[in-house]
């Protein structure tokens, strides 16, 4: 065989592999809300997502690290001193602002709002990464709606089903410029079971 072909097998994964690190570290002990495993399964799989859209590596690295800032004590400027630039700017853009004195559940609409807003105005890269965290999410959510039906509302901050429709009709519309993508057909099927006008038995 020739050896040209086999070392373009070979992928320099090295930013992937520290960013996978990096998120274990950050996220250890913790566990994915109401689910019972370690969170780090969720941005795994968020990278599993991504990669099937783009071989980039830096995309996939901001995969793995998109909930550091919101959900850790890293900062934005950790990960650009880490991983440079354009996956600070990838994390930090998937991340959510949060408003001092005021609780999840009250500033809920607002930041998801904003986050709407923010991913229809953003770089098709920044639309990947998001791809990866609101599919694996949609995923999640569907799972557990087979399971438990509309009794799954209740681990959320915002417990109205309707909120929640809102939220990822929204982000469905944000995320149109991916609509060619077998990540994104799956994300409307996922939607359009788990919102359906009727009891999926």
């Amino acid at each position: 065989m020739n050896i040209a072909l086999i070392m373009n097998k070979f992928l320099d994964t090295d930013i992937l592999d520290r960013a996978i690190i990096f998120a274990v570290n950050a996220h250890h002990n913790t566990e994915r809300r109401g689910k019972g495993f370690p969170y780090i399964v969720h941005p795994l799989e968020a990278v599993e997502i991504v990669a099937t859209i783009t071989p980039d590596q830096e995309l996939l690295a901001a995969a793995a690290l998109h909930d550091t800032i919101e959900d850790t004590d890293v900062t934005v400027s950790d990960i650009r001193r880490e991983f440079g630039d354009r996956i600070a700017d990838l994390v930090y853009a998937e991340s959510d602002r949060f408003t001092e004195g005021v609780s999840e559940a009250d500033s809920w609409h607002d930041r998801k709002q904003a986050a709407i807003d923010r991913l229809a105005a953003a770089a098709y890269d920044a639309k990947i990464v998001a791809m990866g965290d609101k599919l694996s999410n949609m995923r999640a959510i569907y799972r557990d709606y087979m399971q438990k039906g509309d009794d799954l509302w209740s681990i959320f901050h915002v417990t109205d089903k309707a909120s929640h429709e809102w939220h990822y009709r929204s982000l469905a519309a944000s995320l149109s410029d991916l609509s060619h993508t077998f990540a994104y057909k799956e994300f409307i099927g996922l939607i359009e079971v788990v919102f359906a006008k009727y009891q999926v038995r």
